[in-house]
């Protein structure tokens, strides 16, 4: 018998098994470092450091009100709170896959009652043995048959080939994937409400240069109607300087309209009503510009969440090829029920005659019209091969968004100083017109086109601030930043 149920197990075996290669694994090549040494713009000594930990956004900002809109939005934030929902449903798949591994055992209370047919062996054979001369009165069985059970059960599938803990792993793996997930969110939603809150401090900025301007020219209209008293000018300039005028307080309007929509959109990441968005003035010194330690590329898988949720979904996939592979082997359960059971209430807890119990033991294998089976492993196999690839375009992803935003750290700085100076020469310009048209050696035309240039050459340096800005927050996101 023995060498029969050997024989058996090896044919199911090598019946069910089939010929597997090894899964996916992450290693991805990536770049030594993000220049080729052209033009170094970071900190040199990075070059050669370890994996350096992700910087929190407390010491990256420096701005108290920010950092408070920041903890708000931490708490209210609509994306973050469902972040984490999914998260404990995924979590409720690791305790399912856990609990597949250790026996099942539950508790039954049942009563029914059952009825044979006269002309089956069932009836023929209940009705036969009340003739029987040795069963007593209470062992004999009445028709209809009542049926009494109480006990406890058991179910354990033993896990002969990993099949249960490569589920358990690929839960897990799921689970941690969608905990990066939420890291993600988080370090998104900082970089939002940051870009948002700087945004506004530039937009303040821009109202003050507007109302300036508008002023420089309500002053400069007052000069020429001046002149056109006293018969130097004529009529044409008031209009034009008057029109100038109209132009600034209309992109006064326009700029308010912006700063509204702004705070509405920042309100919403903040998970509350429409409200006045309190904020300190804009300083350079909220962001810093070159002092940010980028590392060296590898880094990267340490530190950026979308890598590491990528990292253990590909993990995941892997896990579920082998628990797919192995449901062709042959599965080994075992069932169990220990409790009371009578065809009389009066006698159900009668002890030991009651008692009743069994144990089974089963090994099975699929043998024919596998084709569910080799349905499921071929879409695990499919879901791996896309974990990989999407695995290898995130750490693309995350190469080149650190690489662009570095090199744009010092043109931006380069724009910044350029557009600066530029400022300075026409807020220049216009003084010396106002001298040359009170000295009569510049009409009013001089003065309208300088202070245009100059308003213009201001809201673009404000605009390069802006982009700098936002190219610094996203350095700070692309390299994993943001954490708490």
């Amino acid at each position: 018998m023995k060498k029969g149920l050997l024989s058996s197990l090896i044919f199911l075996v090598l019946l069910s098994c089939t010929s597997t290669k090894d899964p996916f694994t992450a290693n991805i090549g990536i770049p030594e470092q993000y220049d080729s040494g052209a033009r170094k713009m970071m900190l040199d000594s990075m070059a050669s450091a370890q994996a350096t930990p992700p910087l929190s956004w407390r010491e990256f900002f420096k701005d108290s009100v920010l950092h408070a809109l920041i903890d708000s939005a931490v708490v209210s934030n609509f994306d973050v709170n469902i972040a984490y929902q999914r998260l404990v449903q995924v979590q409720s798949e690791v305790q399912y896959a856990s609990g597949r591994l250790v026996p099942e055992l539950g508790a039954r209370i049942g009563a029914g009652v059952r009825r044979f047919g006269e002309f089956t062996m069932d009836g023929v054979g209940n009705f036969d043995t009340q003739f029987s001369p040795n069963l007593t009165d209470e062992q004999q069985i009445p028709d209809p048959l009542p049926d009494f059970y109480t006990g406890v059960y058991s179910h354990w599938e033993i896990d002969l080939w990993g099949k249960l803990k490569d589920r358990k792993k690929a839960a897990l793996d799921r689970f941690l994937a969608s905990g990066q997930g939420v890291h993600l969110v988080l370090t998104q939603l900082v970089a939002d409400v940051a870009i948002l809150y700087t945004n506004l401090q530039l937009l303040d900025q821009e109202l003050v240069i507007i109302e300036e301007n508008i002023a420089l020219q309500e002053n400069a209209l007052a000069v020429v109607r001046m002149q056109k008293q006293a018969g130097k000018e004529t009529e044409l300039g008031i209009g034009l300087l008057a029109a100038q005028v109209l132009d600034a307080k209309n992109m006064l309007l326009a700029t308010k309209m912006r700063i509204l929509e702004l705070e509405n959109a920042l309100n919403l990441l903040l998970g509350r009503y429409p409200q006045k968005i309190e904020r300190s003035p804009f300083s350079e010194d909220l962001i810093p510009s070159t002092a940010i330690e980028t590392g060296i590329p590898s880094d990267l898988l340490q530190n950026r969440p979308d890598l590491k949720a990528a990292y253990f979904e590909l993990r995941s996939k892997n896990a579920d090829v082998r628990a797919a592979k192995a449901a062709f082997y042959p599965s080994l359960n075992i069932n169990a029920n220990l409790g009371y059971q009578a065809f009389r209430s009066a006698l159900l807890f009668d002890t030991p005659a009651s008692v009743a119990y069994n144990l089974a033991g089963g090994l099975t294998a699929p043998l024919l019209n596998r084709r569910a089976l080799k349905a499921e492993l071929l879409l695990s196999k499919a879901s791996q091969t896309e974990a990989y690839l999407n695995y290898e375009r995130t750490v693309v992803t995350a190469f080149g968004e650190v690489f662009e935003t570095v090199q744009k750290t010092q043109l931006l700085e380069e724009m910044k100083d350029l557009k600066a100076q530029q400022v300075r020469e026409l807020e220049r310009s216009i003084t010396i017109s106002k001298l040359l048209f009170a000295s009569g050696r510049a009409n009013y035309l001089e003065i309208i086109t300088a202070q245009e240039n100059s308003l213009t050459a201001k809201l673009e340096l404000l605009e390069v601030q802006a982009e700098r800005t936002q190219n610094q927050v996203l350095l700070f996101k692309s390299l994993g930043g943001g954490w708490f």
